[in-house]
């Protein structure tokens, strides 16, 4: 049985823990076909924000945009890019007031290259959650030795400048992380 990622997480919850207002410019690096993240995030900033789904696959991203609108999702916009390119991602640099990154730093091959992206994209004081598989045997998700310990991702985050403000579990097999950018002084 193949399980989706809203029995995995519950998108609405972790948007509301993190605190997504309406009016709020939201990106999910790394989307995937069926927008399990860009969807709700669409409904929590309503029809002043907006929401981008950032994916390198062109066929999730054609999903996206069918999803949009047969839902009437008018906020959201896909994008093509690769996380892994700082300066790839064609959304105004420091414009973001939160960048998702859920279930793709662990495939990342360069990890400090998806944080800085997000650093680039995420305006000061914004926010960026982290949510990953955790490193506990599980019956589904990743092999276990391809999971991400929660102290690698918080380095990877930390490392590039981004200020840890929450770490908790996000579900029964997933942890989040939740950083902040600086402001300057």
């Amino acid at each position: 049985m193949q399980h989706s990622g809203t029995e995995l997480l519950d998108p609405a919850a972790l948007l509301a823990r993190v605190g997504v207002e309406e009016g709020w410019l939201v990106a999910d690096l790394g989307c995937g076909s069926l927008g399990h993240f860009v969807f709700p995030a669409a409904r929590a900033v309503g029809a002043q924000g907006k929401v981008y789904g950032v994916d390198i696959q062109r066929t999730a991203l054609q999903m996206i945009e069918r999803i949009a609108k047969r839902e009437q999702f008018w906020n959201v916009y896909p994008i093509w890019s690769d996380i892994e390119k700082v300066g790839a991602a064609a959304i105004p640099v420091g414009s973001l007031d939160l960048t998702l990154i859920v279930n793709n730093l662990y495939l990342a091959g360069d990890r400090e290259a998806v944080a800085k992206e997000a650093w680039r994209l995420t305006k000061p004081g914004g926010l960026v959650l982290v949510v990953e598989w955790d490193r506990t045997a599980a019956p589904l998700g990743p092999p276990l030795e391809t999971r991400l310990a929660v102290e690698e991702a918080q380095q990877c985050f930390e490392g590039v400048g981004w200020m840890m403000r929450d770490r908790f579990d996000a579900g029964d097999h997933h942890y989040g992380l939740l950083f902040q950018r600086p402001t300057p002084s």
